[in-house]
C-alpha cells in the first residue's frame, strides 16, 4: 500500500467517528430548540440520531457535555455568515450589522429557537449553559457599548443617548423581538425593529464612520 493509501486508512475510523459527532450534535441541536435542556433526554437524542444510547455516550460523557457542544455549533452557525451562505463584509458599518446579524439568524433553521430556549433555562446558576449565556450577554454588552461610544466620538449619537444604555437596549429588543418573531414569523420583522431603534439614537444626517 502507498503513502497515499496508508494516510487514507488511518483516517477512516477518525473520519467517521468525526461525522457521527456531528450527527449527534446535530440531532441534540433539534431536540434542544425544540424541547430545552431539561425537557429532552440522551435516550430521545440516540433515537432521533438513529443510534443506541451507548454508542451516543461513547462520544458525549454526558448530557452536559453534548449541550456545550451544540452551544458551540449555534456559535459556528451564528458566525459572520450571510443567509447565502456568504461571509459578511468585515467593513460594514456596526448599525448595519446589526441588521445583517438580525436577518441571517432568521435564515438559520432553529437557531432562534435554541437560543431563546436555551437562554430562559439557564438563568438558572446550576444550569451547564449559565456559565455561557452569562459571558455572552456581558461580551455583547461591553461589545455594543464600545461601538456605540465610536458612534459618540464620531457625532453620529444622538445628544443626551448614553452608549451603555444604547447598549443594553440593543441587547433587550433584540432578544424580545426574536421571541415575538417565534410566535409570528409572518407578521414580525425583528430586523426593521432594530433598525428603527438604531434611527431613533443615531444621528443620521452625520458622516457615516467605519
Amino acid at each position: 500500500m502507498d503513502g497515499a493509501g496508508e494516510a487514507a486508512r488511518r483516517r477512516g475510523p477518525y473520519a467517521k467517528s468525526a461525522e457521527r459527532r456531528q450527527q449527534i450534535v446535530d440531532e441534540a441541536y433539534r431536540v434542544f430548540a425544540t424541547r430545552g435542556y431539561h425537557g429532552s433526554s440522551l435516550r430521545e437524542i440516540a433515537a432521533a440520531a438513529g443510534i443506541g444510547l451507548s454508542t451516543l455516550q461513547h462520544h458525549f460523557g454526558g448530557k452536559e457535555d453534548l449541550l456545550l457542544a451544540v452551544l458551540a455549533r449555534r456559535d459556528e452557525l451564528g458566525g459572520d455568515v450571510d443567509t447565502s451562505g456568504g461571509r459578511l463584509p468585515d467593513d460594514l458599518p456596526f448599525p448595519d450589522s446589526i441588521i445583517a446579524q438580525a436577518r441571517r439568524n432568521e435564515g438559520i433553521p432553529g437557531l432562534i429557537a435554541l437560543y431563546s430556549i436555551l437562554a430562559a433555562e439557564a438563568t438558572e446558576p446550576g444550569h451547564p449553559g449559565h456559565a455561557y449565556f452569562l459571558g455572552r450577554y456581558a461580551g455583547m454588552q461591553e461589545s455594543y457599548e464600545r461601538e456605540f461610544a465610536a458612534l459618540a466620538g464620531a457625532g453620529r449619537l444622538r445628544e443626551g443617548v448614553d452608549p451603555a444604555l444604547a447598549a443594553a437596549t440593543v441587547v433587550a429588543l433584540w432578544e424580545g423581538i426574536q421571541l415575538q418573531w417565534l410566535y409570528a414569523p409572518e407578521r414580525i420583522d425583528a430586523a426593521a425593529a432594530l433598525r428603527g431603534y438604531l434611527d431613533l439614537v443615531l444621528d443620521t444626517g452625520a458622516p457615516a464612520a467605519r
